[in-house]
């Protein structure tokens, strides 16, 4: 039987993300002639559902497109990913209900929320950028010995964001954790990689490398992402 991937969200046609998602799964596949599918899976259906849907993958692709219809949903998938340590790659919003993730789940803050959710939360591990990343192309330095630089293959790189949201700067030196490690930051210092490094493979960016991934140049996070989810 086949390996899957599942990308937990609620796909939207018109959005480019989704759609490289999607091409860069494909480009994995046919440049290096593997035998994986992938499923979307909403986020109603991912709370809704037993644990049963989940064992039926072999890596989750936790997708952009936030808020989600089912912020639990999305987060449920997370969770089962990380605690199984099934591989799992993040990217913008999947980056983000990463934190909040890890926040409720291992740092025990069981109200940890996003700002899309409930702005008037005083527990705002994700909330809206001064400046909007939506459109822009920027460095991220990766951290030496890090499951990203090995990926890599390099101590840095140039992405794409499209988002506007990212963690607080007021929670950050509570996701100083050993089970957490902060593997990319921008110029500025500001985190935008994150691992689970006790995991095989856990990366979540909060840029979106698929729409920097092409047919002849596989992005490697997203190469090493679907290799790890055939073994």
């Amino acid at each position: 039987m086949k390996k899957k991937i599942a990308v937990i969200g609620d796909f939207h046609e018109d959005s480019k993300s989704h759609t490289a998602l999607i091409d860069s799964i494909v480009h994995v596949k046919n440049k290096l002639n593997l035998e994986i599918e992938y499923e979307w899976i909403d986020t109603v259906q991912a709370e809704k559902e037993s644990d049963a849907l989940f064992s039926q993958f072999s890596g989750f692709w936790s997708a952009p497109g936030s808020p989600f219809k089912s912020l639990d949903g999305a987060l449920k998938a997370i969770t089962y990913a990380r605690v199984h340590d099934i591989p799992h790659l993040g990217t913008c919003a999947g980056f983000q209900h990463s934190i909040i993730e890890f926040a409720r789940n291992v740092l025990k803050i069981p109200n940890a929320q996003h700002e899309e959710y409930d702005s008037e939360s005083s527990v705002l591990f994700i909330s809206r950028l001064a400046c909007s990343l939506v459109g822009k192309r920027m460095n991220v330095k990766l951290t030496d010995n890090s499951l990203a630089s090995e990926c890599y293959g390099s101590s840095e790189s140039v992405e794409d964001y499209y988002c506007n949201f990212g963690i607080n700067p007021g929670f950050v030196n509570k996701l100083i954790h050993p089970d957490l490690r902060i593997s990319g930051i921008d110029q500025d210092g500001e985190i935008r990689i994150i691992e689970v490094p006790k995991n095989r493979f856990f990366i979540s960016t909060l840029f979106v490398p698929q729409t920097n991934s092409t047919e002849t140049k596989i992005h490697p996070l997203i190469e090493r992402f679907v290799r790890e989810c055939l073994k």
